[in-house]
């Protein structure tokens, strides 16, 4: 299904049995849309819709049973280590297979958490769903929270109950393996007062010659006193467009987390953003940008303080090598109300070469006087000295250089899971 018209969108939300008000909302999408242009900003997006396939059917339905996935689906993501890490680590698990959530376990029955796809929950909580929908990513946004808003599918709901705390984390993986597929999953979790949440997301696709398209949409509500922490590692192909808008909203005393890894994809523009509302919250993104040849990432984090005495930190590490362009981006707005706040942001840049490119642009803004902004850049080269001593105990210069670039994101690293920061080392080993 490629064709981008009225028709088009009319079939895919009778298919999913949509209620009126979300197919209005589908077309209003389209509509802007069309109207919109690529953003002024960031790499140039030389996307032709016409070839991208908007929405891709799985016949079997959603299931709890993983011997009820399809055989070919199973082989790949077991392949991947997806359900291994589920069974030896994990508390619950959706996976994502092109436009369909094709497996989705919790293992505790009983909570009251919910977990599950997005489009179940438009179904099974619609008056809970369309509390949440839209409020924090609206679909006129930019062209592509647009096409989001229309042809949104799958995704990850999550609602943890007042007081909640899960003591593991729950996880989510999209899969791209169909040629021009164009993914765009909308994600929607509720962390509700005194709860906590820890949410891990994993991303990959197969690598053709031609453009495949990833345009997701995550808003996020931390209540009072609430905590969550949202973890993606992206290993999209090369020839993957990774465009995603990411917010969260923090209520007073509570704790937004981003853990944000980029390793794949040809072009990626991601800017995971906290809106830190109430009183003494805090917003915190620590992220890596790994641009190897034919890599553009332009990316960073968004802070936007409204509350007194509140905190953010923003952690950007990216490396460049072979060509690869590795930008940090990123706003930090201490608005005229939020007086005793206190924000950092520290870019640290390592390039490995003369062909390779990095540039920071960041947009600081205090509006009170009893507010602080910090901002510390630094772009180097592998350190010469540093270089010359391993390789004089006998590694190789190649190893001698994995060490120091292992030892440059240990921050970064450190939030992460154990099983995933192994998984991390080994992706960049073969980069």
């Amino acid at each position: 299904m490629k064709k981008i018209d009225k028709k088009f969108v009319i079939d895919l939300s009778n298919k999913k049995n949509e209620p009126s008000w979300m197919l209005d909302f589908r077309l209003y999408s389209l509509k802007k849309f069309n109207e919109l242009d690529n953003p002024n900003f960031g790499p140039k997006l030389n996307i032709d819709f016409d070839k991208i396939v908007y929405y891709k059917e799985n016949k079997n339905k959603m299931t709890d049973n993983w011997d009820n996935v399809s055989k070919d689906i199973r082989g790949t993501f077991c392949d991947l280590g997806v359900i291994k890490a589920e069974q030896d680590y994990l508390y619950g698990v959706t996976n994502q297979y092109e436009s369909e959530v094709v497996y989705h376990n919790i293992k505790d029955k009983d909570s009251k958490v919910i977990f599950t796809s997005t489009d179940d929950a438009l179904q099974k909580y619609p008056e809970l769903f369309k509390k949440y929908f839209n409020n924090l990513v609206k679909y006129d946004e930019n062209k592509y929270t647009a096409l989001n808003g229309a042809f949104w599918s799958g995704g990850s709901f999550i609602y943890i109950p007042k007081g909640v705390k899960l003591d593991r984390p729950l996880q989510s993986y999209f899969r791209i393996d169909t040629e021009n597929l164009g993914q765009f999953e909308r994600t929607i979790i509720i962390v509700d007062d005194y709860a906590e949440l820890e949410y891990i997301e994993g991303c990959t696709a197969r690598s053709y010659s031609s453009t495949s398209l990833h345009a997701g949409v995550v808003e996020i509500y931390v209540g009072k006193h609430a905590k969550c922490k949202y973890s993606t590692i992206q290993n999209w192909s090369k020839d993957v467009y990774n465009l995603v808008t990411k917010r969260a909203i923090v209520e007073e005393s509570g704790v937004m987390e981003w853990i944000d890894g980029n390793i794949g994809s040809g072009i990626t523009m991601k800017y995971p953003s906290c809106i830190l509302k109430g009183d003494n919250s805090r917003g915190n993104s620590i992220s890596i940008a790994y641009a190897n040849e034919g890599q553009i990432i332009d990316a960073g984090a968004k802070m936007i303080h409204l509350g007194k005495n509140t905190k953010s930190n923003i952690v950007s590490k990216s490396i460049s090598l072979n060509g690869g362009v590795s930008n940090y981006r990123g706003t930090t707005k201490i608005t005229k109300n939020a007086i005793n706040s206190y924000a950092t942001v520290k870019c640290d840049t390592i390039i490995l070469d003369d062909k390779s490119k990095s540039d920071t642009i960041p947009d600081n803004i205090v509006c009170n006087n009893s507010s602080t902004i910090e901002h510390e850049a630094t772009i180097s080269k592998v350190n010469k000295e540093k270089l010359f001593y391993l390789m004089s105990k006998g590694l190789s210069e190649n190893l001698a250089k994995e060490l120091l670039i292992m030892g440059f994101i240990n921050d970064f690293k450190h939030e992460l899971p154990l099983e995933y920061a192994v998984e991390l080392n080994r992706l960049l080993k073969n980069y």
